[in-house]
Parts: C-alpha cells; sequence; structure tokens
C-alpha cells in the first residue's frame, strides 16, 4: 500500500516498491480522479471571475494604475491579515521580494546564504543578486524543504564562530542568512531550522512563495521567521499576473524594506534625492487590484484544492511504486501542487512515467532540476546532497488546479 489515506494526508508510509507496468498504473491514478475528458489539464492555472474584472476596472478608472493607489494599500493590509504580519511591501514580482528581504538583512558581497538545492532557481538567483553566495543544503524525505537535522550536522561540521559572525571554515565568508523554501505549499520544519539559526546567530528567512494560506503548527506561512518572502507569479495559488511581498514584524526591518524598495528615495513633497542605490521593486496598482481579488477568495481556493490533493491521496493507495505526498506532521498545506514520489530513484523511470501521462493530455511535471547541478552554481559551497540527489529523480507533480475540484463527483 502506498499514498496517504483520503481522510489522513499526514505520510504514513514510505515509498512503495517499483513494479512493472508503473507509467500506466500512474496515469490510471490520475485520471481516477480527473475523469476521461480529453484535456489536457495543466499543471496549475489562475482563475479569474468577475470580482477580479470588477477591481481592475474600478483600479482602472480611478485612474492610479501605478505603484501608489488605494488598491496597493488595501492589498497589503489584506496580506498581512492573511499571514498574521504588521507589515507587508508589495513587489513586483517574487524573486524581487526575497533579494529585497535579503538585501534588507544585510547580506551582499563576500558573503555565504545556505539555500536549499531542491528549489526554484529564484531561490539562488535571489541570494546572487546580492553579490553573496549561494551555500547549497540537504532537503528532507517528507517536507522537502531544509532538513534541520542535516543542516545541523553540516554547520557544526563546516562552520565557525569568528568574532560573532558565523563564517564557512573552508571559505573564511560569512554565512549571513538561511533561507527555508516550502516546497509545493508544505512547510518546512520551521522550529528546528529556527534553533539550527540561532545556535549560530544567523538570520532565518522564509521563501514562502509557493505557500499562501498554509501554515504550521497553527501559525501562518510568512509569519514563521524575521522575514519572509511571496510569490504571485501566473501560477501561484493567488496570482497578480506578477508580483511578490516582503513579510515582517519587525518594524526597523519594515523601514529598510519599504525605503531600499522604493528606489531609496527620501521623502519630500517634491525633490528627487536618493541617499543609496536602490531597486524600484514596488507593485502597479493594476497587479494589486487582480490580487486583492483573489486573496479575497484564497479560502475557497485552498478548500478545493485540499479536496482535490484527499482525491489523489486516496487514489494513489492502490498504486505499487508511487506515493502521494501528503502534508507533514503539524502542518496545514495549502497543497499548491500536489506531488508523488516514485518508489526508484531513477530518472529514465521518472520520465517515463512522465511520458505516459503529458501523452494522456495530463501535464506533469519533475521537479526542478537541483540548483546546485546547475551551470552557474556548480562552484559553490555544499554540504553531503544525496537526499536531494534522489529525489530529484522520483518527485512528480501533478495537474493541481482548483477548479479541477469541479470535475469531481462526490
Amino acid at each position: 500500500m502506498s499514498g496517504a489515506a483520503a481522510e489522513d494526508f499526514s505520510n504514513t508510509s514510505g515509498p512503495g516498491v517499483s513494479t512493472p507496468g508503473l507509467p500506466e498504473q500512474v496515469v490510471a491514478a490520475v485520471r481516477a480522479v480527473l475523469g476521461d475528458g480529453a484535456g489536457p489539464f495543466p499543471l496549475h492555472e489562475p482563475e479569474i471571475g468577475p470580482l477580479e474584472a470588477q477591481y481592475i476596472n474600478e483600479c482602472v478608472g480611478s485612474g492610479w494604475v501605478s505603484t501608489v493607489g488605494p488598491f496597493v494599500d488595501r492589498l497589503e493590509a489584506a496580506l498581512g491579515d492573511v499571514c498574521g504580519v504588521e507589515n507587508v511591501f508589495a513587489t513586483s514580482s517574487g524573486t524581487a521580494a526575497l533579494h529585497l528581504a535579503l538585501a534588507a538583512l544585510g547580506v551582499g558581497e563576500g558573503d555565504e546564504v545556505i539555500v536549499p538545492s531542491l528549489s526554484f532557481v529564484a531561490t539562488a538567483n535571489a541570494v546572487s543578486y546580492t553579490g553573496a553566495i549561494p551555500h547549497f543544503a540537504d532537503a528532507d524525505e517528507w517536507t522537502l524543504g531544509l532538513d534541520p537535522r542535516a543542516l545541523k550536522k553540516h554547520m557544526d561540521e563546516a562552520c565557525v564562530m569568528q568574532a560573532g559572525d558565523c563564517r564557512n571554515k573552508a571559505t573564511g565568508r560569512r554565512i549571513a542568512a538561511i533561507v527555508v523554501m516550502h516546497a509545493f505549499g508544505h512547510p518546512a520544519e520551521m522550529d528546528a531550522l529556527q534553533d539550527v539559526a540561532d545556535q549560530w546567530g544567523v538570520p532565518l528567512v522564509e521563501d514562502a512563495a509557493e505557500a499562501l494560506g498554509s501554515s504550521y503548527e497553527g501559525k501562518p506561512a510568512g509569519s514563521l521567521s524575521r522575514i519572509a518572502a511571496l510569490s504571485f507569479n501566473g501560477n501561484k495559488i493567488a496570482t497578480a499576473g506578477g508580483g511578490g511581498a516582503v513579510l515582517t514584524n519587525d518594524a526597523v526591518l519594515a523601514a529598510r524594506v519599504r525605503h531600499l524598495g522604493s528606489t531609496a528615495k527620501l521623502p519630500h513633497k517634491w525633490e528627487y534625492v536618493h541617499d543609496e542605490t536602490g531597486f524600484n521593486y514596488r507593485m502597479p496598482s493594476l497587479n494589486a487590484a487582480l490580487l486583492l481579488a483573489q486573496v479575497e477568495r484564497l479560502d475557497d481556493f485552498i478548500k478545493r484544492k485540499r479536496r482535490l490533493a484527499a482525491r489523489y491521496a486516496a487514489s494513489f493507495c492502490s498504486v505499487q511504486g508511487a506515493d502521494f505526498m501528503g502534508q507533514p506532521p503539524g502542518a496545514r498545506s495549502n497543497y499548491w501542487l500536489n506531488t508523488i514520489r516514485l518508489a526508484v530513484a531513477t530518472r529514465p523511470e521518472r520520465d517515463a512515467v512522465l511520458e505516459a501521462l503529458i501523452s494522456d493530455g495530463i501535464l506533469a511535471r519533475p521537479v526542478w532540476e537541483p540548483l546546485h547541478n546547475l551551470p552557474m552554481f556548480r562552484t559553490c559551497p555544499t554540504a553531503d546532497l544525496s537526499v536531494t540527489e534522489r529525489l530529484s529523480g522520483q518527485l512528480i507533480n501533478l495537474p493541481s488546479s482548483p477548479k479541477l475540484q469541479d470535475l469531481l463527483h462526490d
């Protein structure tokens, strides 16, 4: 038996045993959920309705379509309510939000930032934008986020405290931050990760790009560290077409974020004086209007996505050789992307399953190529990445749009 029970999304079993005919089994399990329609079934598509059109028309009618206006203010307040944070700065992209968060923390040239290798490339790109070097760490088997036990072991072996700073013994560079990414909407083990960060005096940053509406131990993703970043790309659970946000409860840090993200312009009635190199990262009102409507519908999106996840979990209980990835213990996931894990960690078997799914109109996708394998990051420092390497040959994302729930019949 593989997968999680439909009424219990926790991961109660490890990978099953690979068997012949696995691609056909996986296609049949997905079709049992999505039905016999011709498709294609995209991985994740936005759901735009009358409320979005209403707000966009109001924004256009007001004339406030650039980076200031009531819709930006309303959006930031709404995100603060959802994520349980006091300060929100809406940005032009999730990558911009993460870059801005790191810059506000003082990450810069000559530093290193520990990041997961199992992540979208934006996580490491944002580090590079600051002039710092990504330092890749391993994933946990079930959360898919940074493994706090592996991270502690690695830092205990690879790092040393010098003059109050955590430094890489091999390179001498300061470890300026640890970025944890909540993969596919499943929160990482934030309490244990915070303990590691506190041990070394290094700020913990959430890349919560995929986790809007998820929670860990009852606390919303985006409020679980000193500073966090969200993404609202077209494929996210709530979209602005493109966009992001920086979240923090630290008022001093929030002021720094807002200053840097608004071209570092000093407040004045008419003068254009900028006191340092800043970034033009503010979200336009048109995007904010679209996103505000999406955020107001977020509870419904999550409800439908969790019902879809439960159907996938139940369907994969009968598949030998593939597990449905349920939410980790202590977490409540938005199930941004529903994910299965194959028992055999080989690219050929994974690709055979992907080929069968895509040929049937089910536009599944593999997990990202581990970041340490990408050409621009191959010389970066790394921990032992054996779990990441194995997972890269096992994970497949299935169609996860909220409206797919409407195809199901109780």
